[in-house]
C-alpha cells in the first residue's frame, strides 16, 4: 500500500514545480486530440473528455510506472466506430468495460510479460509510424467546412494560421536555450493565446471543434439486453479494443523505460488499464489507453513522478466543469505547433545512423512496421506482423547456425557434439549430418551444447534412433533435458541419458 500512494512521500524526490507545470502542459495538448476522436467515432464531445480524465487519474495512480499518460485515444476508438455505428453508444459503453475486464485478466494471469517479445526494430518502425500519424494528423486543423465540405485554408486564414503554428515551433524550439525552469509548449500555448487574444486575431479555437463545458461524469449501467446474444455481438470489439490498448500501452511503457533508464510493472499496467476502462463504461467514458505522445509531452515537460498525470486528469475535469469559456478560446495553432514538435521529437532518428549497421531483415521490419501503422493506423496488426516476421527470420538463422563435431575414440565409438538449437527449421540440417550405414557399432550423440526445443525435433530423434537400430547399431543420445527425456518413450531401450550432467532451462519471468 505504501508503494502504491508513494506520491504522497515526501522524501521522495519529486520536483513539484515540474510536475504540476507538465501536468498542465499535458492537459492542454489531450483535450483537443480527445474531443477529435470522439467527433470522429459519432460520440458526443464530452464522452471524449470524460475518458481522458477517467483514464489519466485511474492510470495516473495505479498504473505500471511514474510518467505514463493515459487518456482518449484513437487507437482504441477507432476500433469501436463500426459498433458505434451499428448499435449506438450504450452498447459502445458495454464494449469498453467488457475490455477492462479482459485487460485485467492478462494483468492478473501476468501476461504482459509477453510484450518482451517484441524486437528492437519492430519498436523502430511503431514509434516511427506513430509519429509521421501525429505529425499527418495536425494537418486536418488547416482545413475547414465550405458548403457542407471539407477544404484547404488559403489566403489570410490559411497565412494567420501557419504564422501561428510556426511561431509555436520557434518558441517551443527557442526557449529552451534560455531557460528550462518552465515547459517550453505551455509558455508557447500561453503567448500565442495572449497574442491571438489581444490582437484579436480571427483563426480556429478549440470552441471550433466542440463544446467543453458539462458536469461530473454521471454513473449509468449501459441501457442494453443482458443476454448471451449481445455477448457475442460486443465480445469481438471488446477483445480488439484490449489487444490494441494493451499493444500500445506495453509498447509505450517500455519506450518510457527506454528514455527514462528505469523499469515498469507490465502487468500492473495492465490492471490499471482495465480499470480504468471499466470505470469508462459505466461513467460516459470512450475508453482509451496510453497515448504516446502526451507521454511524450510529459517527460519533455521534466515529469518523472505520478503527480503530473494527476494535475492533468483534474485539470481537464476542472476545464470540464468551471474552465470551459477559457479553454474554448486557445488557438488550436499553438495546439498543433506542439503536436508537430511533439512528432518530430518521437521520431527515432537514431534509426537512420544504424540502418547501415542493421541487418536488411531488420531494416525490412522496421520499415514494414511503419508503413502498416501509417497506412492502416492499427498498431496491434503492425506490431504482430512485425514479431512474426523477426520470429520467422530468427529460425531460419537458428536453423542454419546448427553444427556437429564429430570423431572417433579409442573404443571406436563414434561421437557427435551438436551445436545450436534442435528445432522444426533445423531437422534437415541435422540429419545430413549422419551417416548410419557408415558409422561403427556403437554411436553417441551429445547435446552438451544443443537445445532439443519442440516436438518436431523429438520426432526427429525417435526417427534417427530408430533408424540406427534396424541397421543393427546402437545410438546414445546424452545430455538431453528431463523434459525431452520423458517424452523419448519409443527409443527407450536404446537410449541412454546422462541425468546427471544433463542442463536444467529456465525461462525468465516478472514477479
Amino acid at each position: 500500500m505504501a508503494a502504491l500512494f508513494r506520491l504522497f512521500d515526501f522524501s521522495q524526490k519529486v520536483n513539484y514545480k515540474n510536475e504540476v507545470l507538465a501536468g498542465l502542459t499535458v492537459a492542454m495538448t489531450m483535450m483537443p486530440e480527445s474531443l477529435s476522436f470522439a467527433i470522429l467515432a459519432g460520440f458526443p464531445p464530452l464522452v471524449g473528455l470524460y475518458a481522458a480524465f477517467i483514464m489519466g487519474l485511474v492510470t495516473a495512480v495505479l498504473g505500471g510506472r511514474p510518467g505514463l499518460i493515459s487518456g482518449g485515444a484513437g487507437a482504441t476508438v477507432i476500433v469501436l466506430i463500426a459498433l458505434m455505428k451499428s448499435h449506438g453508444i450504450e452498447y459502445v459503453f458495454a464494449a469498453v468495460a467488457l475490455a477492462g475486464v479482459l485487460q485485467i485478466t492478462v494483468g492478473i494471469f501476468k501476461l504482459g510479460k509477453f510484450v518482451r517479445l517484441v524486437p528492437q526494430p519492430v519498436m523502430y518502425g511503431f514509434v516511427n509510424g506513430l509519429a509521421v500519424i501525429i505529425f499527418t494528423a495536425q494537418f486536418e486543423q488547416f482545413k475547414t467546412i465550405v458548403n457542407g465540405q471539407s477544404a484547404w485554408l488559403s489566403g489570410t486564414p490559411l497565412l494567420i494560421m501557419s504564422g501561428l503554428v510556426a511561431l509555436t515551433i520557434a518558441i517551443i524550439i527557442i526557449l529552451p536555450r534560455f531557460t528550462k525552469a518552465v515547459p517550453p509548449s505551455l509558455v508557447a500555448i500561453i503567448i500565442i493565446y495572449v497574442i491571438v487574444l489581444v490582437l484579436g486575431i480571427p483563426t480556429k479555437t478549440v470552441k471550433d471543434i466542440a463544446a467543453v463545458s458539462g458536469g461530473f461524469p454521471p454513473f449509468h449501467i449501459p441501457a442494453i439486453p443482458f443476454s448471451l446474444d449481445t455477448l457475442k455481438l460486443i465480445f469481438p470489439y471488446s477483445l480488439i479494443m484490449a489487444g490494441v490498448g494493451l499493444t500500445e500501452g506495453l509498447l509505450t511503457l517500455n519506450l518510457v523505460d527506454e528514455m527514462t533508464a528505469t523499469r515498469g510493472n507490465s502487468n500492473r499496467e495492465c490492471v490499471a488499464q482495465g480499470t480504468a476502462n471499466i470505470f469508462n463504461g459505466f461513467f460516459f467514458g470512450m475508453g482509451g489507453c496510453p497515448m504516446i505522445a502526451q507521454t511524450l509531452v510529459n517527460l519533455s515537460a521534466g515529469s518523472r513522478a505520478r503527480l503530473s498525470g494527476i494535475i492533468a486528469a483534474l485539470t481537464i475535469l476542472c476545464i470540464i466543469l468551471f474552465g470551459a469559456p477559457v479553454i474554448e478560446r486557445v488557438p488550436m495553432a499553438a495546439l498543433t505547433g506542439v503536436m508537430i514538435m511533439v512528432a518530430i521529437g518521437t521520431f527515432e532518428w537514431a534509426s537512420f545512423r544504424v540502418i547501415n549497421k542493421m541487418p536488411r531483415q531488420d531494416v525490412f521490419v522496421g520499415i514494414l512496421v511503419a508503413l502498416i501503422t501509417i497506412w492502416l493506423h492499427n498498431l496491434a496488426l503492425a506490431v504482430l506482423i512485425g514479431v512474426i516476421i523477426s520470429a520467422l527470420v530468427f529460425a531460419w538463422e537458428s536453423a542454419k547456425r546448427i553444427r556437429a563435431r564429430k570423431y572417433v575414440d579409442e573404443q571406436g565409438t563414434k561421437h557427435y557434439e551438436i551445436y545450436g538449437p534442435l528445432f522444426f527449421g533445423s531437422i534437415s540440417a541435422f540429419n545430413e549430418k549422419f551417416d548410419v550405414n557408415g558409422d561403427p557399432v556403437n554411436t553417441i550423440i551429445s547435446f552438451k551444447d544443443s537445445r532439443v526445443a519442440d516436438m518436431s525435433a523429438i520426432d526427429a530423434l525417435n526417427k534417427l534412433t530408430e533408424r540406427y537400430h534396424q541397421a543393427g547399431k546402437k545410438l546414445q543420445l546424452q545430455h538431453l533435458s528431463a523434459d525431452c527425456r520423458k517424452l523419448l518413450k519409443n527409443a527407450d531401450d536404446v537410449i541412454e541419458v546422462n541425468i546427471i550432467d544433463d542442463p536444467e532451462y529456465t525461462v525468465a519471468t516478472e514477479r
